[in-house]
């Protein structure tokens, strides 16, 4: 289990190719909301990038979510209010607003 992203990172060794169990699920979508990179979780799980996304859209393990959710909400009760547990990522890039100079199309 991990603190945060750093912990994430120092646990991330390569592993030989094994099936995902629920508790790896369970920790994907926990590392999804504290925004550890998709690379850096195919790198930990020494697995094909497909299965972190069967994961995400529930085809392998769908109550995953659910109980990440609980989890997460015990482990870091800090981030639970700024934390999104949608499916959308958020960009991390802040939005800016355009420049005096650039074109601004508006559609009614």
């Amino acid at each position: 289990m991990f603190e945060r992203e750093a912990e994430f990172h120092s646990q991330a060794c390569p592993r030989a190719a094994r099936p995902l169990t629920e508790a790896d699920a369970i920790d994907i979508w926990i590392a999804r909301w504290l925004r550890i990179p998709r690379k850096a979780l195919v790198a930990r799980y020494g697995c094909d990038p497909r299965r972190i996304y069967e994961v995400w859209w529930g085809e392998k393990f769908p109550r995953s979510r659910e109980l990440a959710v609980a989890m997460f909400r015990q482990r870091y009760p800090d981030l639970v209010e700024r934390t999104d547990f949608g499916y959308r990522r958020v960009s991390r890039r802040p939005r800016h607003p355009p420049d005096a100079d650039q074109v601004a199309f508006k559609f009614d």
